[in-house]
């Protein structure tokens, strides 16, 4: 597969996002099977970036990936988060988690559940409003120079909270929603990203799967599936955004290409520095995404595809807030 960098790191140009093996998309796949399917990623297709975090399915993913990825760590990139205002088992102390001691304890059961003694980009989960993120660029700082982490990140920061940042401990990844339905990070964060020489992760690049097209209004989603509380898989936007569908379907035709591979060579082809991180639980789902990486949309294509999509209004969107009301720690789902 083709590469990308992330400022110091070179990684897939399309990478896999973990979290659907444990919970967030319904039934997962069973563990085995998780397992063939993220060695198949690197084995078969070349993909070296793998996105987990320490609250999905509280540790239990980080655990599965650990085991999944042991064989080849010293192969691919190992990538996940630490949740700084949400306590999990084993992190209630004194200090607080965002504290000094708080981000440690987290990386150190990272470490443990992932199998390894580094991590290759470390990201801050969320970056608390009331906190200055300087404190915790100073703490990552810190766990580099002891190799604790190779390099580090913030996911849905502001502009203001990346200058910040980036500006005691250099960032090599903000990690944060970008599908053709969620574009508000090319306002601001995109630019600011090229800017700093910054890489950035998009995570739901597929908007939950709903630019794959397999997904209509009459489809039901249940249990721990985030995608009951996501505004835009509301049957009533699922069929507003129809021509949104519509639209790639025409495009994706044209290229001899799926909508997805469309959806995702968009943002690709777009800035050299983004890689998407879709989910993928099936084996044509791997080929599918994978083999994004290859599709070129030219400048013309681009310019058109931008043009037609100026005139659709997208109708839904995500909220984590709304996504938390699922209930219990086991099925948050934040990217």
């Amino acid at each position: 597969m083709k590469t990308r960098k992330l400022r110091d790191l070179t990684v897939s140009a399309v990478g896999m996002g973990c979290m659907g093996f444990s919970h967030g998309y319904g039934a997962c796949p069973p563990e085995s099977e998780s397992i063939r399917l993220m060695r198949s990623a690197y084995e078969d297709y070349g993909c070296t970036l793998f996105d987990t975090a320490e609250v999905y399915a509280a540790y239990e993913n980080e655990i599965l990936v650990g085991k999944a990825l042991k064989p080849i760590r010293d192969k691919i990139v190992l990538c996940t988060k630490f949740m700084p205002e949400l306590f999990l088992p084993g992190q209630e102390i004194p200090e607080g988690k965002t504290s000094r001691k708080g981000l440690r304890n987290a990386v150190e059961g990272s470490l443990k559940h992932l199998q390894t003694d580094h991590i290759d980009l470390y990201y801050e989960h969320r970056v608390p409003p009331n906190r200055d993120v300087a404190e915790v660029a100073t703490w990552m700082g810190e766990l580099i120079r002891e190799g604790k982490i190779l390099a580090w990140g913030v996911s849905e920061a502001t502009p203001e909270q990346i200058r910040r940042a980036h500006a005691v401990t250099p960032l090599t990844a903000v990690q944060s929603e970008y599908s053709i339905m969620e574009r508000k990070v090319e306002a601001e964060v995109l630019p600011l990203c090229r800017e700093l020489n910054i890489g950035f992760v998009a995570y739901s690049p597929m908007a939950g799967g709903f630019l794959s097209g397999k997904y209509t209004s009459q489809t039901k989603f249940e249990g721990d599936d985030v995608r009951r509380v996501i505004t835009r898989f509301d049957p009533k936007n699922m069929d507003a955004n129809q021509a949104l569908l519509d639209l790639i379907k025409k495009f994706a035709a044209d290229k001899n290409v799926t909508p997805a591979q469309i959806s995702l060579a968009w943002m690709m082809c777009k800035n050299d520095f983004v890689v998407p991180i879709p989910g993928m639980r099936r084996d044509e789902r791997l080929k599918e995404n994978f083999g994004a990486a290859d599709v070129n949309l030219t400048v013309d294509e681009l310019a058109e595809l931008e043009a037609a999509l100026s005139k659709i209004t997208i109708h839904g969107d995500r909220k984590d807030t709304d996504i938390q009301k699922l209930g219990t720690v086991k099925a948050i789902s934040v990217h």
